[in-house]
């Protein structure tokens, strides 16, 4: 890093130089900066001078007693971080790319998902990616396929179907549903008396739930859509009404202790979640890598079906 440089007013000022300037601003010690930046103090002196020259500037008063930073100095320093911390961001992405399974990766999840999945696969993800630090983010799908699209996200992991464009898509698993309903209440007669209560649009659940059963076997209430599973389950819990809950969020205990009866639906079409990033990425394989952590950690083992399969098939031609 100390090798790069950045051109101003026709002469070269070296990150060396900012790393100097910085360490002897927050040490306010020739001495214990020199040994900061593994030189000595000469060498550190002279790094300075050759930087104030070339500024044109003062940027370091120097007494016998003590340092003082001048007022043009103080906002040198500043932009001196910034260039420093600019030069890490970019050695850590070629690092990255040398080494895919180091550095910073960048995951969304839709609400639906995240919470109920996520908290059981971090530890595995660390033991498998020890050098990898993953952080995370919930959004609706339109907006992780385009955090994805644009590179603010490396992947995400929504649920299908769901047009996800040219982005390379990998299905984990089916996730399949249960019916809640008011434990006070007998099935049949909750199933007879109660409206269907949703997530609210936006939330591609709500859609894949009418789309997972006969939903003229429901009489859906049109006024109500709630933001989250938890506060549906408490709605039902309340005898307000029932809602399909996916088994990913029932295995989690997500409706323990709510009142609510939970009846299977094995005759239900199934959501299938997925993972999906750009085509053009040099991180594919440890993408498929996560994949795989992600569905043991969802199935506990079973086996795939034809549609997992494709997180096993080779990468894309680009």
């Amino acid at each position: 890093m100390n090798e790069l440089a950045v051109i101003k007013g026709g002469t070269m000022i070296t990150l060396r130089q900012m790393s100097f300037l910085v360490a002897i601003a927050e040490e306010m010690n020739f001495t214990r900066a020199a040994a900061r930046c593994h030189v000595t103090q000469p060498t550190l002196s002279a790094g300075l001078r050759e930087l104030e020259a070339r500024l044109g500037v003062k940027l370091v008063e120097r007494t016998s007693r003590s340092l003082l930073l001048t007022e043009v100095g103080e906002g040198v320093i500043d932009e001196a971080r910034k260039l420093l911390d600019g030069a890490r961001r970019i050695e850590t992405l070629a690092q990255a790319h040398l080494n895919p399974e180091e550095g910073d990766l960048r995951l969304g999840a839709i609400p639906t998902i995240g919470p109920y999945l996520l908290p059981r696969a971090i530890p595995e993800i660390r033991v498998t990616f020890p050098q990898l630090r993953v952080f995370m983010r919930e959004e609706m799908t339109e907006s992780l396929l385009e955090g994805v699209e644009s590179g603010r996200l490396d992947l995400a992991l929504i649920a299908l179907p769901f047009e996800t464009g040219a982005l390379a898509t990998a299905p984990l698993f089916s996730d399949g549903y249960h019916l809640a309903t008011p434990a006070s209440l007998p099935l049949d007669e909750a199933r007879r008396d109660l409206d269907l209560l949703l997530l609210e649009r936006g939330h591609c659940l709500q859609r894949h739930a009418l789309a997972a059963v006969d939903a003229s076997a429901f009489r859906r209430n049109a006024h109500f859509e709630a933001t989250s599973l938890p506060t549906l389950i408490a709605m039902v819990g309340e005898g307000l009404g029932m809602t399909l809950l996916p088994d990913l969020a029932v295995r989690t205990g997500v409706a323990e202790g709510q009142g609510v009866r939970l009846t299977s639906l094995p005759d239900a079409c199934p959501r299938r979640v997925a993972l999906v990033w750009r085509r053009t990425t040099s991180r594919a394989e440890i993408f498929r890598k996560l994949g795989e952590v992600l569905r043991r950690c969802a199935r506990g083992g079973m086996s795939v079906d034809a549609d997992e399969r494709e997180l096993h098939a080779p990468a894309p031609t680009v």
